[in-house]
């Protein structure tokens, strides 16, 4: 090196020695930051901070540097760690910080189900929905909710009147008369109205649970807050680990369930189950103009999302996506 640079003048030579020593200050500084999550023996820092620093490979860590080509730079950091006498140690740490990681990851996702599951079944069963039975005990309670449920009992009722009528005239039921038909028919309307009452007591119930299972479900997020910091953390490293074509091909399965052409069909079964679900009766009105106006919002929030985050991350996968949503 030093004979090279005797053959340059004194200008030639500071300014190659400029260039060089510029160059081993950037691939430095990056294998300082791709080495900064990986630390020999953490035992006084607080392991939440490791736990929750996403891991970045090396391709974008090395974007930074602009002097030297990406392969050189990797290429010397596999050197260094190879040499580095406590590489070995610095592996195993960070495949025990990556185990903690998936560790918490699972614990977490387990717990933001299982809990607020738990809270909606056992308070409406053993909490909500008794009491709302003894308080809609009453005979002068209204057994429907609304206009539909009272439809759907009085289509129920008519089918077995017509039933009972046929199964007459066809001969597979005995001969009544008309005062025991009507006594049949009185007592499929009682039993029908203490199914409803029932059916209408427990979508009270739900709307009750469910309040509470959501309460769960922020409260476990706020106690758990470090272990959601470590859950962020762990999405992010899985989404950076995969190819173009897979974040490509992942963005477009959800861009067409949720906002895509066929997805109004969905929004409807959706939107009439959570109706059914809360004893609300089913607005078509009210269904057409969600699906008109929230889906869209949806979808250009997404695309500008797509548009900006992945064409500063991911340029080629952005290409992908494209190419492919062609």
């Amino acid at each position: 090196m030093d004979s090279l640079l005797a053959r340059h003048s004194p200008a030639e030579t500071g300014l190659s020695a400029n260039i060089v020593l510029s160059a081993s200050v950037s691939i430095s500084k990056t294998l300082a930051a791709i080495a900064k999550p990986v630390v020999a023996n953490p035992g006084n820092v607080n392991k939440w901070f490791y736990l929750s620093m996403p891991e970045i490979n090396d391709d974008t860590q090395l974007n930074k540097v602009g002097i030297l080509p990406r392969s050189l730079g990797r290429t010397l950091n596999r050197i260094k760690q190879e040499l580095d006498p406590k590489s070995e140690e610095a592996i195993v740490e960070k495949a025990r910080i990556s185990r903690l990681k998936t560790m918490v990851t699972v614990r977490l996702l387990a717990l933001l189900i299982i809990i607020p599951l738990l809270t909606q079944v056992v308070t409406k069963h053993f909490i909500i929905n008794p009491i709302v039975q003894q308080i809609r005990s009453g005979e002068t309670t209204p057994a429907f909710l609304n206009t539909e449920m009272e439809e759907e009992g009085f289509k129920e009722l008519q089918s077995y009147e017509e039933r009972l009528k046929f199964k007459q005239l066809i001969h597979s039921s005995p001969k009544l008369t008309e005062e025991q038909q009507e006594e049949l028919v009185e007592h499929k309307a009682v039993e029908l109205a203490e199914e409803f009452r029932a059916k209408s007591s427990s979508a009270i119930s739900n709307s009750f649970a469910d309040l509470l299972a959501a309460a769960a479900f922020g409260l476990t997020l706020f106690v758990r807050r470090n272990d959601f910091e470590v859950l962020k953390a762990y999405m992010d490293g899985f989404v950076y680990g995969l190819n173009d074509s897979t974040k490509a091909f992942v963005l477009i399965l959800i861009t067409d369930i949720f906002v895509g052409f066929h997805s109004p069909h969905g929004w409807e079964v959706l939107l009439e189950g959570l109706s059914n679900h809360l004893g609300i009766a089913p607005n078509p009105s009210a269904i057409s103009l969600f699906i008109a106006t929230i889906p869209v919002a949806m979808d250009t929030v997404l695309k500008y999302w797509i548009f900006t985050y992945f064409s500063r991350l991911s340029p080629s996968a952005l290409a992908t996506y494209k190419g492919m949503n062609e």
